[in-house]
């Protein structure tokens, strides 16, 4: 099984501390007959809302890897005994033969090495904006994600950002529009996002570098 985790160290680590947390990710990977197959530091974020124990700003370290589903649980009993790690998400991606499909189409604007957005080849098709885009699918009643092939992705705010509101109130889908199917998607993209600190529960905010 495919699958990737996101894990925000505490932004005093060195790179010392920041290595062993690389090696645990490759050892269990690896001893759970799997190997990481993407690994990608987008660097010292703030989190989109501080932590309940005050952290504004956060390392953040990506990784996809093959595995089977016991080495999820070998990962979060070893975070949660570390002290340097705030928070981490796993999320399961598909299954092995769908390996290079999910890693070619791993792209997220944290990143330096693979940055970019799914919605960047539709902006480009004529210049397109976004927001009036969305908009006009919306007065029509009719799915921007089906329309699109676009799935909303936790890494990829441009995907579901728009539906969040200055108070960080999720549209439902009779303002938006939004097939039910991609309703749901979205839900967990944001919520995913919230857990991890990228996104904020009571604004429309986003992790960034400042």
């Amino acid at each position: 099984m495919i699958y990737e985790i996101a894990i925000v160290a505490k932004d005093d680590l060195n790179e010392s501390q920041l290595k062993d947390v690389s090696m645990m990710i490759h050892e269990v990977a690896k001893a759970y007959d799997g190997e990481v197959t993407i690994e990608d530091d987008w660097g010292s974020l703030k989190l989109a809302q501080p932590t309940s124990n005050g952290s504004d700003r956060g390392r953040y370290l990506y990784f996809q890897y093959k595995a089977n589903n016991l080495a999820n649980v070998e990962i979060a009993r070893r975070i949660r005994i570390s002290e340097g790690i705030l928070r981490h998400l796993i999320v399961r991606l598909g299954e092995d033969a769908d390996l290079d499909k999910i890693s070619k189409a791993y792209k997220t604007p944290f990143s330096k090495k693979y940055k970019g957005s799914v919605t960047d080849s539709i902006e480009s098709e004529g210049e397109i904006n976004l927001e009036k885009d969305r908009k006009k699918f919306a007065r029509g009643r009719a799915c921007w994600f089906k329309a699109k092939s676009v799935t909303a992705d936790w890494k990829d705010p441009k995907t579901y950002q728009w539906l969040m509101n200055e108070f960080g109130k999720i549209s439902p889908a009779r303002v938006s529009s939004i097939s039910r199917k991609h309703q749901r998607f979205a839900n967990a993209a944001i919520k995913r996002a919230r857990n991890i600190g990228l996104a904020s529960i009571f604004t429309n905010r986003i992790a960034s570098e400042r």
